[in-house]
């Protein structure tokens, strides 16, 4: 009972999290900073995605890699089910393709050093699922390539310096992209937080200490 009732609130998180981040990645920041245009640099994407790291790495903590691709799962289908009425289809799509496999990857590297330094296991998981993830949600989402999944953003493929600073010139959502994993990196840092307030109170079960 306990495992169903756990399973299906992080399955639930993790598909709030997945549709919130496909309609908030579609907005650019507004405003500037130090001269730099905020929107040539980030979406609110960027700031929300991460926890879906979190919720991954507490549930493998939990119950184990398992239970773990399994909340990932269904934060996957019920996710990118939403996220076809709520966001355009490719936006979906990349999210649904660059979720699947940055999520799995967190889930074998966290698995691998979870006997380590606390730290160590949700850190290292987290930072090299959000770099592919990164890389795979904004070129399936944004790169001209791909333009037959779905119309290309004319903004977000239009021409700006890269990360608004540098003089050379690539198409935004390239600086997006760099933003994006700047950003992911840290708040995954800061998410190392609550997942240590959180070791405490969300032990290992018998099932997750067999499978490490």
């Amino acid at each position: 009972m306990l495992l169903t009732r756990y399973t299906l609130i992080y399955a639930l998180l993790m598909s709030a999290i997945v549709v919130a981040s496909n309609i908030m990645v579609q907005y650019p920041l507004s405003g500037t900073l130090f001269g730099i245009a905020l929107g040539d640099l980030l979406t609110w994407g960027a700031f929300t995605y991460p926890i879906a790291f979190l919720i991954t790495d507490l549930t493998n903590r939990q119950f184990g890699p398992a239970i773990a691709r399994r909340v990932v799962f269904v934060g996957f289908v019920v996710g990118v089910a939403l996220s076809f009425y709520a966001s355009m289809p490719r936006i979906a799509i990349a999210s649904g393709t660059a979720f699947l496999i940055g999520q799995l990857l967190d889930i074998s590297v966290f698995n691998r050093l979870r006997r380590q330094t606390w730290w160590q296991a949700p850190l290292a998981g987290s930072l090299m699922g959000s770099a592919i993830d990164t890389l795979l949600f904004f070129s399936i989402a944004f790169a001209p390539a791909f333009v037959f999944i779905g119309a290309n953003d004319d903004f977000a493929i239009g021409w700006a310096p890269i990360l608004g600073v540098f003089s050379a010139d690539a198409p935004r959502w390239i600086s997006w992209a760099l933003g994006d994993l700047c950003v992911k990196v840290i708040v995954g840092v800061v998410l190392l937080l609550p997942y240590g307030a959180l070791m405490n109170v969300l032990k290992p079960m018998p099932q997750a200490a067999k499978t490490a």
